[in-house]
């Protein structure tokens, strides 16, 4: 049971910084600046910083949901 309510916690933690780093995002695009987490600023020049904290954030999500891709690949050996 412990496991579940450690899972369940670390869900609604990813889905807050998600939305607070969408929330950044919004707010960096109009030209404005966006205080994170109490002490992070973030201006202009960081969307692209953003961009990439929302995927890994979206990822952890998705992951902690059970909805993360495993990819495969195939590999054929060759004698040369």
């Amino acid at each position: 049971m412990e496991y579940d309510k450690d899972r369940a916690e670390k869900i609604a933690t990813a889905r807050k910084m998600v939305q607070q780093w969408i929330e950044a995002e919004q707010v960096v695009m109009t030209g404005q600046e966006y205080r994170i987490e109490g002490s992070r600023s973030l201006k202009r020049p960081d969307l692209r910083m953003i961009g990439e904290r929302i995927k890994y954030w979206q990822d952890e999500l998705a992951r902690l949901e059970g909805r993360h891709r495993i990819r495969v690949r195939q590999v054929i050996p060759r004698d040369v």
